[in-house]
């Protein structure tokens, strides 16, 4: 029988394993909120263990190896490799009322009702209102700014709640040391599991210029300061090649998908035309993942929401292997035709159950239907690994986490 590994990577290179291979918790995409996570394992009967929320801004919990085992799980996060002690976290509370853990490096602060996240210069970065399940951007760094060479976009992003809020194996830099502890976490990691391993990098761009402008500014400059913005993502492209070859360094030779991020879709189609993307982002992107088929032996994953069908050339082109979450509930982006057009080139990671409209409101029975036709459609040939699309809420039954995970292979 494969390893979960060669399972993986059989189906990423366009051959049919010997099942459809499952990720759940793989990324910070096909996670489960730490609510939800904790009602799933009381309905598991798993009794032992806290509940730890790695991602502290989306609320993710750790998915144990006995959760991962009980569904078949086939991947894991490189982040799993770090934050083993106990001194690296500490008690917080989830909205709900649950105990938690949180690491370490992380202090939220509660102000009134919310709980808030504040730089060790006091900017605050993130707000969690009362009521809300995760927490939301506070700060963006050049908003109402006039900068034009952008020397301290570096300085400046760390000050962003995506960038300085971070998850495993942060809080450890690209500096010798940090990149020492890195190697060792990743080869440590590689020799204990024979799960897929997936090192979470980022190297966004169109996202990291709305984190930093905010998001209708960038869109506004991508249109009408042309020189402008792309003084700011040479800038970006920049750094990313320099914390990419870094974190190759040290890495690479431990992970099977290295997995980039930026989300260029709505429910309605992209956010920016094919033209614009081709003028802004791919050229960058393709420099960025012809570093990354020079440095290693690894598959490109990007995770961007939304409605992509008329970008995907473009990031075809660009040379991206596999595209996550794979959102067919968006224009254009039906299953069928995602397949038939695109599954020659891409692996689909993603599209197993339509988390929008049917995980958290349907029945068990319906859930795993909706799964078996998806598979139906997605898993023949290979080129496909099951996820939901996207993490699953703090409101859905666990009795449909159960009934989506058993009916992939069933």
């Amino acid at each position: 029988m494969p390893t979960s590994r060669e399972r993986v990577m059989t189906s990423v290179n366009h051959r049919e394993p010997d099942r459809i291979p499952i990720d759940l918790g793989g990324h910070r995409s096909s996670g489960i909120m730490a609510i939800a996570y904790h009602k799933l394992k009381q309905h598991l009967g798993i009794t032992g263990g806290d509940i730890y929320v790695y991602d502290l801004v989306q609320q993710l919990a750790i998915i144990e190896p006995e959760v991962l085992d009980r569904f078949g799980v086939d991947v894991i996060e490189l982040g799993r490799g770090f934050a083993l002690r106990p001194a690296d976290w500490h008690a917080w509370v989830l909205p709900d009322g649950t105990p938690c853990q949180i690491p370490a490096f992380l202090h939220p602060v509660k102000v009134g009702q919310d709980w808030h996240v504040y730089h060790a210069d006091g900017t605050l970065m993130a707000i969690q209102k009362e009521g809300c399940l995760y927490f939301e951007q506070a700060y963006w760094p050049y908003l109402g700014s006039e900068q034009q060479e952008f020397d301290d976009v570096a300085q400046r992003l760390d000050r962003v709640m995506w960038s300085n809020i971070a998850c495993p194996p942060a809080p450890l830099g690209y500096d010798p040391q940090g990149l020492k502890q890195l190697a060792a976490g990743a080869q440590a990691l590689r020799a204990s599991t024979d799960r897929a391993i997936i090192g979470l990098f980022g190297g966004n761009f169109l996202e990291i210029g709305q984190f930093m402008f905010r998001i209708d500014n960038f869109l506004a400059m991508l249109a009408g300061e042309k020189a402008r913005t792309h003084r700011f993502l040479d800038k970006l492209l920049e750094m990313h090649l320099d914390n990419l070859r870094k974190f190759f360094s040290a890495a690479g030779p431990y992970i099977d998908i290295i997995l980039f991020g930026d989300d260029l879709g709505m429910q309605t189609g992209p956010q920016i035309s094919p033209r614009t993307y081709r003028e802004f982002i791919q050229p960058r992107q393709k420099v960025l993942w012809t570093e990354v088929k020079r440095l290693a032996d690894v598959k490109i994953m990007l995770h961007s929401c939304g409605g992509l069908y008329p970008l995907l050339p473009g990031l075809i082109d660009a040379g991206l292997d596999i595209l996550q979450p794979v959102q067919t509930t968006c224009k254009d982006m039906e299953a069928e035709r995602l397949k038939r057009e695109f599954g020659q080139d891409l692996c689909f990671w993603g599209g197993g159950s339509n988390t929008r409209d049917v995980l958290g409101q349907a029945t068990p029975e319906e859930v795993a239907a909706d799964v078996r036709r998806r598979m139906r459609v997605l898993a023949p040939g290979g080129g496909y690994v099951f996820q939901q699309i996207h993490n699953i809420m703090a409101d859905v039954p666990p009795e449909n986490i159960v009934a989506m995970l058993e009916a992939v292979n069933s």
